[in-house]
């Protein structure tokens, strides 16, 4: 059983069951301690398989789905779970009572969107390749598919790495500017030369709510220096640590 504390909840998603899992409440052990829900880690996989019940159980879901994440715009509708080999997309939407839509992180932005009329909700992974190549944006479109209105959509952003913890160097900004030069706005120097902090949880907010979605929320939690609570990939390769637990975020009808 995963003690509520450890769980991370929204009032703008109150009404739907969904969880932002934090890296307590598992079995796993050392770096991986103790909630990993990451099968790409090199976690025992027993343990990662004990992590993920629990969080199904928590949901009470008949399934947890979580798509083989690759940083793309590709969000696939379900109605049913997947046979065999996970799909390899960054988001999910649904329409069917029981699936437990799920993303993996550790400072990338796990997003939860829920039209609670129409009865359509949605699961989306972005770091920054992903944001800036329209995975949020394809959400919307795959809730749409299943009967969601843009208008009727909340978004809640959950654990991300922060923007005083995300330096980066001249050529990612090049990037940005080179899709938008308004996108400037999103970064402020950090003090060494050429380099600037990425506020992710910001241009996330920006892309979803010029997608037309009906609200956003970003719970303004730091993957990166909240360590107690969540694993973080940047901290992890700061440290020379071998690898990371995964994150997950959850949410089903």
């Amino acid at each position: 059983m995963i003690p509520h504390r450890s769980v991370i909840t929204s009032p703008a998603l109150s009404g739907v069951r969904h969880a932002f899992f934090t890296r307590e409440g598992g079995v796993s052990r050392g770096v991986y301690a103790s909630l990993n829900g990451g099968t790409g880690s090199k976690d025992a996989p027993e343990a990662v398989t004990e992590n993920r019940r629990r969080m199904t159980d928590h949901l009470g879901a008949t399934a947890l789905l979580v798509p083989y994440q690759i940083h793309s715009p590709i969000c696939l509708a379900l109605t049913e779970p997947w046979d065999g080999e996970r799909p390899k997309c960054d988001a999910l939407a649904t329409a069917t009572p029981g699936l437990a839509l799920g993303v993996t992180g550790a400072d990338c932005g796990m997003i939860l969107f829920a039209d609670k009329q129409a009865g359509v909700i949605g699961a989306a992974h972005a770091g920054w390749q992903g944001a800036l190549g329209g995975v949020l944006e394809s959400t919307v479109r795959g809730m749409e598919v299943l009967g969601a209105t843009r208008a009727a959509i909340t978004a809640v952003l959950g654990p991300t790495i922060g923007a005083k913890s995300y330096e980066t160097g001249p050529e990612f900004l090049a990037r940005f500017l080179e899709a938008d030069a308004a996108y400037a706005d999103f970064f402020t120097p950090s003090g060494r030369d050429g380099h600037n902090f990425f506020d992710l949880p910001r241009f996330i907010g920006h892309r979803l709510r010029a997608a037309g979605v009906g609200a956003f929320t970003d719970l303004g939690l730091d993957t990166y220096a909240e360590e107690a609570r969540f694993f973080s990939y940047r901290r992890t390769t700061h440290r020379s640590e071998p690898d990371y637990g995964r994150l997950i975020s959850a949410i089903v009808l």
